[in-house]
């Protein structure tokens, strides 16, 4: 099994790059870091990913982006990654969305942008929301696969 998958969207390109850099700093030894410009592509992204079921550990998302928001993006990515852990990228005038979205869809966390020095404002979030994947997701963190047929006793066994 591969990596699990922490899946940022902004519409923004530099933005997208910068938090993604930054994140694969950190966490790009133990997690694939997929970097998606919208919300429409980061649907796609966890479609995919769920079809190969490959484990998504954490989203993160701006919140403002032009056809679909990053709240609405976490509600459409809900069923495909149940499990997965959600965090909102917010400005200020953004607050009220985030705290409605923690009711509405079970929204994890938000952080108001910049989250400049990382090591202050941005890592200690991803690593408790990432720690609490892990541990309900045990499973995930092992690095023994059996390839065998669904069916097949000796698989079972082994």
């Amino acid at each position: 099994m591969g990596r699990p998958s922490i899946v940022v969207t902004d519409d923004d390109p530099l933005v997208a790059d910068a938090i993604t850099r930054d994140l694969r700093q950190r966490f790009g030894a133990d997690y694939r870091i997929v970097r998606t410009t919208s919300g429409a592509e980061a649907l796609d992204v966890v479609a995919r990913l769920s079809l190969r079921d490959e484990p998504v550990a954490l989203f993160v998302t701006d919140q403002r982006m032009p056809q679909l928001t990053g709240v609405e993006m976490l509600a459409r990515a809900r069923p495909q990654a149940p499990d997965a852990k959600m965090l909102l990228l917010t400005a200020y005038a953004d607050t009220d969305a985030a705290i409605t979205a923690i009711n509405d869809i079970g929204l994890d966390y938000y952080l108001l942008k910049p989250w400049d020095p990382p090591e202050e404002r941005l890592y200690p979030v991803v690593e408790d929301l990432l720690d609490d994947w892990r541990r309900e997701h045990p499973e995930h963190a092992s690095v023994v696969r059996v390839v065998g047929h669904r069916w097949s006793d000796r698989s079972h066994e082994v």
